[in-house]
């Protein structure tokens, strides 16, 4: 489990294609103290580490990963957004963030805005409990945030400094594609709702 807030923007530094698999290896600050088998959230997919070597860690992103994520478009290069599971003695600083992206959006507009940043985001729901609501949670790209305007079929958020610095998101630009993953508890609450008929 995670709580969307991003440790660093790190490199890829090597890309290998194994049949349908994809072994990405990343330099980052934390290659030092990881461990083999250990879970690392990679805009915001749940990734198993497989290899260490020097300041640098391997993870293996599979066809289906690959297929419900922006993970098969890296290339050496690209800063990905690094987060480590969350501790249970920990203060739990963003919301439940489970690693499991659930479908890819469009980035549609970037507006600066006297110090910090709007983005627009446009997705086509792969199932009806992908929703938004207004201050609300989303994970984009691992990233916790508050939706700021929810539609049905998109959303916008406003991207404090920091964020804008420590993440990937200051690379967006109209086109790029993210990770979602929407709120896990929003999602009980609208597939109890559908159950229950209303």
């Amino acid at each position: 489990m995670f709580s969307g807030i991003v440790e660093e923007a790190a490199p890829v530094v090597e890309l290998v294609k194994d049949k349908g698999n994809l072994h990405i290896t990343m330099n980052c600050s934390f290659a030092h103290e990881l461990k083999i088998d250990q879970s690392i959230s990679h805009n915001g997919v749940c990734l198993t580490v497989v290899g260490i070597k020097d300041d640098t860690y391997t993870v293996t992103a599979i066809r289906e990963t690959l297929e419900k994520s922006n993970l098969g478009l890296l290339e050496v290069g690209n800063k990905v957004n690094l987060e480590r599971s969350t501790r249970m003695d920990a203060r739990m600083d963003g919301h439940i963030v489970q690693g499991h992206v659930d479908q890819t959006a469009v980035c549609t507009k970037v507006e600066e805005a006297d110090g910090s940043w709007y983005y627009t985001f446009e997705y086509e729901p792969a199932q009806e409990d992908y929703i938004t609501v207004e201050k609300g949670s989303v994970s984009v790209n691992g990233v916790s945030l508050t939706v700021v305007d929810s539609k049905e079929k998109s959303f916008r958020v406003a991207i404090i400094p920091f964020t804008w610095e420590i993440t990937n998101f200051h690379e967006f630009k109209p086109g790029t594609v993210v990770n979602l993953e929407f709120d896990v508890i929003g999602k009980y609450v609208v597939r109890y709702l559908k159950g229950m008929g209303k």
